[in-house]
């Protein structure tokens, strides 16, 4: 007799719809518990912001960084407690304080669980670039309704669109609002890879990636199918242009003018380059776009270049970029694939890591302990600072709990002042960014360090954070040749 059960039923009890309506109320009481929790939240935090606040109110300076430094101590005194990197922390602050004093509505329907914490963040993103008061307070209103019954998606595009026909200000002013926020970021992914984002008018971002889409499907063409020079220069042309001889060079058939790149080259006094000889590639259009970006940002000048040979000899395009790559001797001697890494932060492949070494003007060897991973001696192979080489290398990064920025936006800080009698020693030395630097010089955070290069942090309020070096990895091969971590001995050689 066949067993008449299917394989996916197997085992389930009659009873499983009411097991997961039951779930999924858990679920819902959860959700709403949940957002309680994240409204008080929301009000301790705009709470200590607005102590802060004050303290900045009665600051006697006027610079605008001295009267920060309650705010980033505040900010700091929360990250050391929870883990948190403190500009995270201060962020945090600031869109709490707002969401209490623009958005009292949001958060009341937030604390009785009629919307989530995803829905507040959209009201918080589209609703403050309204500035009039009564007006963000209509909007805030009709947006709360859509956001009870809607999913945080569709009510930020909804509450962006309202925003926009309800905002007293015009665009042209809140754009030139906007774009004082441009500027360039890195994200960390996995193996190895990064994500570059850059913050830019719209017109230049997307006319920054249709250039490069046309660059790589060019490259593809030319690839693919070799040409003659006529036909390569109709692959490279806009879209929607014609011949010189056809007097509509730049018009197209909407009535738009598009500039094209051999027009830009002409006018700079950029020559034609000639056609190198065909070849095959395997890459997609996306990542030839990709490398093409790269190149262009790694090789490339400027077209405005306002330095001069005082300032910057040979100028912008003379500048070449600097990375910071820690990478073990036997990945550089191929016995290992693991342990290389970009400014302490984020690693990379050893293929990569080899290349960059066999270039680079001159190589730190770094010896650490095998059982600790921590530094024990620094020397160089071309001559340097040894004082600067031993830091950089044990510290990697700023030493400022929770803050991984990497060195080259690091100072060296004396933990023990210099003013005040602080010897210039590697024990009282450390790497702070120039954040953490300000905030440890400038308010009554003190930092100590220990002989083993540990630094005791202590906050305002009397809180201590322990910082140790960072750890080396170490990766040692066996007789076989395979890779293992080093692991401790029975018995502590010392």
């Amino acid at each position: 007799m066949s067993d008449s059960r299917s394989p996916r039923t197997e085992g389930h009890g009659s009873n499983k719809p009411d097991d997961l309506r039951d779930l999924v109320g858990l679920i819902r009481a959860g959700t709403i518990e949940l957002a309680r929790v994240q409204a008080g939240l929301v009000r301790s935090r705009a709470a200590v912001m607005q102590i802060a606040l004050d303290q900045v109110a009665h600051s006697p300076s006027r610079a605008s960084r001295e009267r920060e430094l309650p705010v980033r101590s505040v900010a700091l005194e929360i990250g050391a407690a929870t883990q948190t990197h403190d500009l995270t922390v201060q962020k945090e602050l600031g869109e709490a304080h707002a969401l209490t004093e623009k958005f009292a509505a949001t958060i009341d329907a937030l604390e009785s669980g009629r919307i989530g914490m995803r829905h507040v963040q959209a009201i918080l993103d589209t609703g403050i670039v309204i500035d009039d008061d009564d007006t963000r307070r209509g909007w805030e209103q009709v947006v709360l309704t859509r956001a009870e019954r809607d999913s945080p998606g569709r009510v930020r595009a909804f509450a962006r669109e309202l925003a926009e026909s309800v905002h007293p200000v015009g665009m042209t002013a809140r754009h030139a609002r906007a774009a004082e926020s441009r500027g360039v970021s890195v994200r960390d992914l996995a193996d190895g890879m990064a994500e570059l984002s850059v913050i830019l008018p719209a017109t230049v971002a997307y006319g920054i990636r249709d250039r490069l889409r046309r660059q790589a499907a060019a490259i593809r063409s030319a690839a693919s199918h070799p040409t003659s020079a006529s036909e390569s220069t109709n692959v490279c042309a806009p879209h929607g242009t014609e011949s010189p001889a056809g007097g509509h060079e730049g018009a197209t058939d909407t009535g738009k003018v598009i500039l094209s790149d051999a027009d830009i080259a002409d006018s700079a006094g950029t020559p034609h380059h000639a056609k190198p000889a065909s070849f095959h590639d395997e890459r997609t259009l996306a990542q030839i776009g990709a490398d093409v970006c790269a190149d262009l940002l790694l090789t490339a000048a400027p077209t405005v270049d306002p330095t001069t040979e005082i300032t910057c000899p040979g100028g912008l395009g003379a500048i070449r970029a600097h990375v910071q790559i820690t990478v073990p001797v036997l990945t550089l001697l191929g016995r290992t694939d693991v342990g290389a890494s970009v400014a302490g932060r984020s690693p990379i492949d050893p293929e990569s890591a080899r290349r960059l070494a066999a270039h680079a003007p001159g190589w730190d060897r770094v010896m650490c302990d095998q059982i600790l991973g921590t530094v024990l001696e620094v020397d160089r192979y071309s001559p340097t600072a040894a004082q600067r080489r031993y830091l950089a290398a044990r510290d990697q990064h700023c030493r400022a709990p929770g803050c991984r920025a990497p060195l080259t936006r690091c100072q060296i800080d004396h933990n023990h002042e210099a003013q005040h009698g602080g010897a210039t020693t590697l024990r009282n030395l450390a790497h702070l960014c120039t954040r953490h630097h300000t905030l440890k010089t400038e308010t009554a955070w003190t930092v100590s360090q220990g002989s083993d290069g540990t630094l005791r942090f202590e906050s305002p309020l009397g809180q201590q954070v322990i910082e140790s070096p960072p750890p080396r990895v170490m990766f040692l091969p066996n007789d076989d040749g395979a890779t293992r971590t080093a692991n401790p001995p029975a018995v502590p050689p010392f």
